[in-house]
Formats: structure tokens, sequence, C-alpha cells
């Protein structure tokens, strides 16, 4: 009887999808299915990226990396990478030296060390992709925060990322910490 009832299970749990939802139990999408990543509705927040300060060379790049280029702070921009380049999602410069200098305010190595190797993983048990959140999957995708006015959002950060559902006017919005640019679909 307890064989019957460890193969029912492992055939319960084959059979299973995950995906993960922060904020909410049910998300934005209507269909789960191809979402490995969403955000609750109505919360007036974005995903932030992390800033670097040279712009990644390595192997392990690819495609649909995003970043914010601070390699020259008055000059900081969100990028992604699409295989080949990296392609400009601001259009305008940002300025990540005031009112807070962001380029230096770090955690403390010595509470939680960060190895080269940190990341986490959704939609496979490991990935060859270098990041610092990856979603590994062939099929499915992350549906971005959603808001309907980017001025509903009370102190954006440098790197956020969302998508405005307004009325004649759906886009994806993107902070480079001084201004918002946004992109039509």
């Amino acid at each position: 009887m307890k064989n019957i009832f460890v193969i029912i299970l492992l055939a319960m749990m084959s059979g299973a999808q995950a995906q993960v939802i922060i904020g909410d139990a049910t998300g934005t999408a209507g269909d789960k299915t191809s979402v490995l990543l969403e955000f609750a509705a109505g919360q007036n927040k974005g995903i932030i990226v992390p800033y670097v300060r040279s712009l990644p060379t390595s192997n392990a790049l690819v495609g649909g990396s995003i970043i914010l280029d601070a390699t020259t702070p008055t000059l900081a921009r969100m990028k992604y990478y699409n295989g080949t380049s990296w392609i400009d999602l601001s259009g305008q410069n940002g300025n990540l030296t005031s009112p807070v200098n962001y380029l230096t305010v770090q955690p403390d190595p010595t509470v939680a060390p960060e190895t080269a190797a940190s990341k986490t993983i959704i939609g496979a048990v490991s990935s060859t992709a270098d990041g610092v959140l990856v979603l590994e999957s062939n099929t499915k995708a992350m549906v971005l925060p959603t808001v309907l006015d980017v001025q509903n959002i009370p102190s954006p950060s440098p790197g956020m990322m969302v998508y405005v559902n307004k009325t004649g006017a759906k886009r994806l919005a993107v902070f480079n910490g001084s201004k918002w640019s946004f992109w039509k679909p």
C-alpha cells in the first residue's frame, strides 16, 4: 500500500507546473501556462535590474540580459543584450551621483558574501547564464509589474522597469535614475 501511495504522489508531482508570483497569490496573468515570474496588480512598484560599472562581455552573457549601465555615473542608461550587442533602452542619460551616491552603497560582504556563481534560477535546476535572476525556459517568460502611471510610483529607483497599462498609453517604462523612458509595443 505504501508503494502505491508513493507512485501516485510521484505521478502527481511530475505533472505539476510551478511559477513564482510576488505580492499575492493570483498575479496579473490570466493564463498561467506561459509564465515563470509575475507580480501582484495595483502595487505601484517595479522590478529593479542590477547596475554595473562595466558592461559584461563573458561567454555566459545571453540575449535578453537587462542592466543599468553605470560605467559613467552621469551617463547612466538602461540597456539590454540582444544576443550580439548592447541596445540602449533609455534614449537619455541618467545621473546616479545625486541625491544619493548609488554606486558606493554596497551590502556588507561579511554578512552575506557574494560569490561569482551567486544567482537565483527560476524554471530550471541550473543555468550557464550569468546574472542575478535567471529565467531559464524556452516556453515561459516574466510578466512585468503593471502600473496605471509611473507618476503613481512614490520613489522610483534607478534601474526600475514596469509595464504601464494606461488606456491609449500601454508601454514598457524604464527609469535610469533621473528620467523615465517609454517604449510602445
